[in-house]
């Protein structure tokens, strides 16, 4: 009788004072909600969903009342039941407004990203361009007709089209290295806007799952799993704009599986007066499904074609003069085409409940050509010096990374450990003289590169108290294949190198309103394989080291500020030398900045944002006073105003300005900076229809998108001149949408 009495006391201790609970958070798609917070009201013991919505609480005894939240999601309390022990439970969360007052700064909790989230949901993305500029403190400038990658600018760098950023969708890569236009050139073109649903990002070199180009910081897109209604989106606007959208649900939402497709096409003249001729098509479809419990493989394919015309970037003295308008053209037969094809897996798996795999394996297809003139008559005075630039290319890869979360006491560890490989064969990179694109003068260039870039890394995060301290190391190992083409006798140029780079970082959650941060790290962007061998480049992967200190502060419910101060010293500068069509180096530079940033409710339907950096960068091989880093941006605000749900109205109002900076070393040549301000608001008709209109450049200034300190010579000019050469920025520029949802 004394041993059953201890049994059922140790039987209903069981239950009295709990157990583990095993769980699910899904959005009304079905789809898991990473982040959400679950706290066990009775005994304060909380947890978190992993990144496909599970999560395991302790001590929770039936009855206890269990709270559920997630920003953009309704609060939820479950009562805890026998049946919710024994078998686990789902909660369906339904969709809400964001409101600033729910954000609580946890360790799990990455508050920046959160942030970028609320931007997302407030301003949504209307164009690839836009979804960068998510990115606090990141520009971007087009100078090319529309078809070219954007120019990048990030903490004090002039990224030209990708060398110190690294950038991936759904795990898969988009810069492309030794690539025939500019090393690491990022085409986000074929990425549809709608189609995203979380944008990671992070600045500075401290991230071990992050490699190449990961110097300024780095930037990952996330695509939508699942759609919950069809789309129909039609929009015209000024200068023969059109830009329609299809978004087709081909599965009903279930818990199992989703498949949605995505087409959309644009075409415009653009603002110049020798048309653009623009047009671009893209295809997006993805497929995702259960297989068993929480594991997860996902299917996406895209294709993206481009073709476009340019004016190029035009000299000051031409508009000067009165020989050209600012919209005007010395040599209008720039342009170019380019396509992508893309196929990625993904594959999530849960090992055990403290174990999970995440693999993806990729492939992309790829095709560039561009027809530029930067110098005019400079180098040949009779055909011109207009230049093409030519690559196919295929890319193979895979990446596979496994977390272990494991207690030590008090102490809570997680541990990622992850390897990877790409593999790109590009052939006939290309850099030829021509004349009208059509006749090739001289073959500068010609070969074929085979690069190879494999990877490990470990990244470990402790949470002791209110510290989250993060230790990481990341291996790289590189090599360069050659076969110039235009050697009489066959040669395969060759070089390996390989590279570990640590990171360190520290988390301090002083209290649910305020975090303090301390990041350190080692990253590095790769050198052109033409460069490496042909010129036998001493820094073949050159690093950068930096360090961060800010912290993230709600002062009260509805504000939240963001500050940090850091500093980067990079072993070598690559610079894009566009008569060339090469990237050279120009020495070791320090950088050092404070980045600041506010998100302020003011209502519940009235959101304000503003981020603003201030950067100071120097080349440490130049004397003072000729050590200017040419576009360097310096000062830089962007933000604006944005109103949700007010009625049957939503919109904002967006600004961003960039100060005067140096073109040139010494600063005797400046680009112009600018202030511009766009517009766009929605009016929702019913629940199918919406009418939305989009402003660029409200207020009709004057501005450069791009400008360059290039010296160029006209046909009919006896001496070259060194000067600004800029693309014209929009002028006022308005397009109407209608959207039909069903």
């Amino acid at each position: 009788m004394r041993y059953l009495t201890i049994l059922l006391f140790f039987f209903c201790g069981f239950y009295l004072f709990g157990q583990q609970l095993t769980g699910k958070i899904l959005d009304p798609l079905y789809q898991g909600l990473e982040n959400a917070y679950i706290i066990n009201l009775s005994n304060n013991k909380h947890t978190h969903t992993n990144e496909v919505g599970i999560f395991y609480l302790e001590g929770v005894a039936v009855n206890d009342s269990l709270q559920v939240s997630v920003l953009g999601y309704e609060k939820k309390v479950i009562i805890a039941t026998k049946n919710h022990i024994n078998t686990g439970i789902t909660i369906v969360l339904k969709t809400k407004v964001f409101e600033l007052k729910e954000l609580v700064l946890r360790k799990e909790l990455d508050a920046m990203q959160t942030i970028t989230k609320i931007d997302v949901s407030v301003n949504p993305v209307n164009n690839s361009q836009e979804i960068l500029r998510k990115v606090p403190g990141l520009f971007i400038g087009q100078h090319a007709g529309g078809g070219k990658a954007e120019q990048i600018f990030l903490r004090g760098f002039d990224i030209d089209h990708g060398t110190d950023i690294t950038l991936s969708v759904d795990g898969m890569p988009i810069n492309m290295v030794s690539h025939a236009h500019g090393q690491g050139y990022s085409d986000l073109h074929f990425i549809i806007p709608e189609t995203i649903s979380k944008i990671d990002f992070g600045k500075g070199p401290y991230y071990a799952n992050q490699g190449d180009f990961n110097t300024a910081g780095y930037v990952n897109f996330s695509t939508k799993k699942a759609i919950q209604e069809n789309l129909i989106s039609v929009g015209y606007g000024d200068f023969n704009s059109l830009r329609t959208l299809g978004m087709f649900n081909l599965l009903d939402a279930t818990k199992d599986k989703n498949a949605y497709i995505a087409v959309e096409y644009i075409e415009t003249d653009g603002v110049f007066e020798s048309p653009q001729n623009f047009n671009r098509i893209n295809f997006f479809g993805k497929y995702s499904a259960f297989l068993k419990g929480s594991d997860r493989i996902s299917l996406t394919t895209s294709y993206f074609k481009s073709r476009w015309d340019a004016s190029g970037q035009i000299p000051e003295r031409a508009v000067q003069s009165g020989l050209i308008s600012r919209f005007g053209a010395i040599d209008d037969a720039e342009g170019g085409f380019t396509s992508r094809t893309n196929v990625n897996l993904q594959f999530d798996k849960t090992i055990s409940e403290s174990s999970r795999l995440n693999a993806n394996a990729f492939y992309s297809n790829y095709n560039f050509e561009l027809f530029s003139n930067f110098t005019f008559f400079l180098e040949d005075p009779l055909n011109g010096d207009q230049i093409r630039q030519f690559e196919t290319r295929d890319i193979f890869g895979a990446n596979v990374q496994i977390t272990d979360t494991k207690k030590y006491g008090n102490i809570e560890a997680k541990f990622t450990k992850g390897a990877g490989l790409r593999f790109d064969i590009v052939n006939d990179v290309e850099l030829a003289r021509t004349k009208n694109r059509r006749e090739t003068l001289e073959q500068i260039q010609l070969g074929d590169i085979n690069q190879t870039n494999a990877y490990a890394f470990f990244n470990s995060e402790f949470e002791i108290g209110k510290f989250k301290i993060a230790p990481a190391l990341r291996f790289d190992y590189f090599n360069f294949l050659y076969n110039d083409a235009l050697n009489d006798n066959f040669e395969t140029l060759s070089k390996t190198k390989a590279i570990v780079n640590p990171k360190l970082n520290f988390l301090y959650t002083q209290h649910d309103n305020l975090q303090w941060f301390l990041k350190s790290g080692i990253g590095f962007h790769s050198n052109d394989a033409r460069v490496v061998l042909q010129q036998n480049a001493d820094k073949v992967l050159p690093r950068a080291y930096g360090v961060d200190f800010g912290n993230i502060y709600k002062p009260n419910k509805n504000i939240v500020l963001n500050t940090a101060l850091w500093y980067l010293f990079s072993e070598e500068e690559f610079v894009y030398v566009g008569d060339a069509g090469i990237v050279e180096p120009s020495g070791k530079s320090r950088r050092f900045g404070l980045d600041f940033g506010i998100r302020y409710q003011i209502l519940d339907w009235l959101f304000l944002d503003t981020d603003a950096t201030y950067t100071d960068a120097k080349s440490l091989e130049n004397i003072k006073g000729e050590d200017f880093i040419p576009l360097a941006p310096k000062v830089t605000v962007a933000g604006g105003i944005a109103i949700t749900n007010l009625g049957k109205f939503s919109g904002g109002l967006r600004y961003r300005y960039l100060e005067d900076r140096a073109a040139n070393e010494n600063n005797t040549i400046v680009a112009e900076g600018y202030f511009v301000t766009d517009l766009n608001l929605n009016y929702q008709v019913n629940q199918q229809l919406s009418l939305g209109v989009a402003v660029e450049n409200l207020f009709d200034v004057e501005w450069n998108e791009t400008q360059f300190a290039t010296e160029s010579r006209f046909q009919n000019e006896v001496t070259s001149v060194e000067e600004i050469h800029f693309t014209p920025g929009t002028p006022f520029f308005a397009k109407a949408t209608l959207s039909y949802r069903f």
